[in-house]
């Protein structure tokens, strides 16, 4: 997986994430992306574990610097 792929499945992963209902857990977004097909558990735990060493989420909920990318995700899927 190349530095544009992991930036893009980060960038899904936050919205899915951003997305996710109130009983949903991270877990159950990771699993919903994971049966996509977009990338493989191990794959997905990478992404997760990256998200909160750069600080996008932190026990378990996104932050403002998670929030704000995953509004910029999602206004730059828009687009397309």
């Amino acid at each position: 997986m190349n530095t544009d792929d992991k930036e893009l499945l980060k960038q899904v992963t936050l919205l899915g994430i951003m997305k996710k209902k109130p009983d949903e857990t991270l877990n159950d977004v990771m699993v919903m992306l994971v049966d996509t097909g977009m990338y493989s558990m191990k794959e997905a735990k990478q992404i997760f574990k990256e998200l909160k060493a750069d600080k996008y989420l932190v026990d378990g909920c996104l932050t403002l610097k998670g929030i704000t990318e995953a509004k910029a995700a999602e206004a730059m899927f828009k687009q397309g």
